[in-house]
């Protein structure tokens, strides 16, 4: 019994380390043997070397000894500063010198060196990953980038008489909060249970108030009407096998981390006190569905298209159009044209927009000029026409009823496109 398990893995992984997965086979000696790190610093560091070498000789002149150490001091200060999203999307300064820690795939094919640096990463996947030096716990799986964790995946199967269920509560009682790899936006971004069936995944290990959110597709597929579940596999794939074709296959992973990961910070009045709120928000099944199809037929069909999508309330409709409009502001065509001039977002409510002002404006990853044009704003009108005027017109959240009221003074427009 215990080899169906083990078989069940193994063909996770012959996919991931395939040529469509994107992965290279590794071990976790790399981050056993860096010892208090929580990552492979030698991997890290030969990726800096490979793409940024003289940085990197600057950064040795300064050392007088241990120049892997003190790389590590200097990675980590940041991550404690600002988080392990913001620095694999903006890297981090020091004394002066600016290190990438990954590279993102650019918007368009015009930039030789930006698509070979992004071909340089050195993505692993690890089965069995030791964590900790405290005990011999291990993950049944981990993806890495440049020797920095960023998921884990504990993996069941129900003939070995263990379902999705035994690997939640082995994240709620068997993993430690504690540990340094745990720590929230400190190394793992995203956590995911698996067994043949089902897929549930959470940013954040709590102990017993680990709560889990589905990531399955439904039990039609994603965007179809159905119930709770997965649809059944066809010919010889898991009925999971999406979560690792289509979600945490490389280029997959590397896009999520980049443009819809996001750290959000929120302060709330409790017992007339402030408390700080924060929370990593990774893209349900359905949200990085629908985006990504949006993005496809705009990309394949160009712009002068309308779309309805129904997103049932509470389902995080206010991502999914944040994502969405980051997405369209800095989409290029096969000929590396951008499709569109600006993006509009509009409401027929106040406080859906000021929600959506909140959400959009908490995305770290902007791509040209945001416009938030409120009721409060005594010159709103003016905000609005000034910004549709403008040579380039960005990102625009506004309300319906703002349009009447300029319509006349708004410049032609002929031959360009909005969103």
């Amino acid at each position: 019994m215990a080899e169906n398990e083990k078989q069940f893995e193994s063909n996770i992984e012959a996919f991931l380390i395939s040529p469509a997965g994107g992965y290279e086979k590794a071990t976790d000696a790399g981050y056993t043997s860096s010892s208090g790190m929580a990552l492979d610093i030698h991997t890290l560091v030969g990726f800096v070397k490979a793409t940024q070498p003289i940085m990197w000789q600057r950064f040795e002149k300064q050392c007088n000894s241990d120049p892997y150490r003190k790389f590590y001091k200097c990675f980590e200060d940041a991550v404690q500063m600002d988080g392990l999203l913001s620095v694999m999307r903006h890297g981090f300064k020091h004394r002066g010198m600016d290190f990438k820690v990954c590279y993102f795939k650019p918007e368009s094919t015009l930039n030789d060196v930006a698509v070979k640096r992004y071909e340089q990463n050195v993505c692993q996947c690890i089965r069995q990953w030791h964590y900790s030096e405290q005990n011999n716990n291990s993950v049944d799986m981990m993806l890495a980038i440049n020797g920095i964790p960023v998921v884990a995946i504990e993996l069941k199967n129900q003939l070995t008489g263990q379902t999705v269920d035994n690997a939640k509560l082995q994240w709620q009682y068997d993993r430690d909060q504690r540990e340094p790899a745990f720590w929230l936006n400190h190394r793992i971004l995203a956590y995911f249970a698996v067994d043949l069936y089902e897929a549930w995944m959470i940013t954040e290990l709590k102990g017993t108030d680990t709560y889990f959110l589905p990531f399955n597709q439904g039990s039609n597929g994603a965007g179809n009407d159905g119930g709770a579940g997965n649809p059944q596999a066809e010919d010889d794939n898991y009925v999971t096998s999406y979560i690792w074709e289509n979600v945490l296959q490389k280029d997959s992973l590397l896009d999520i981390i980049q443009k819809f990961i996001s750290f959000e910070v929120k302060t709330e009045k409790k017992d007339g006190k402030n408390v700080t709120k924060k929370r990593l928000i990774f893209p349900r099944f359905h949200q990085l569905d629908v985006v990504r199809k949006l993005i496809a037929d705009v990309r394949e069909n160009g712009s002068g298209n309308n779309y309805l999508i129904q997103h049932s309330a509470g389902s995080g409709k206010s991502n999914s159009i944040a994502w969405l409009t980051y997405r369209l502001s800095s989409l290029h065509d096969n000929h590396n044209n951008h499709i569109f001039k600006g993006v509009f977002v509009v409401t027929d409510r106040r406080v859906l927009n000021k929600q959506l002002q909140d959400t959009i404006l908490g995305f770290e990853h902007v791509e040209g000029t945001v416009t938030t044009i409120t009721e409060k704003d005594a010159n709103a009108s003016e905000k609005l026409r000034y910004a549709i005027n403008s040579e380039k017109t960005g990102i625009v959240i506004t309300t319906l009823q703002r349009f009447p009221q300029i319509y006349e003074q708004i410049t032609s427009h002929s031959g360009n496109r909005y969103a």
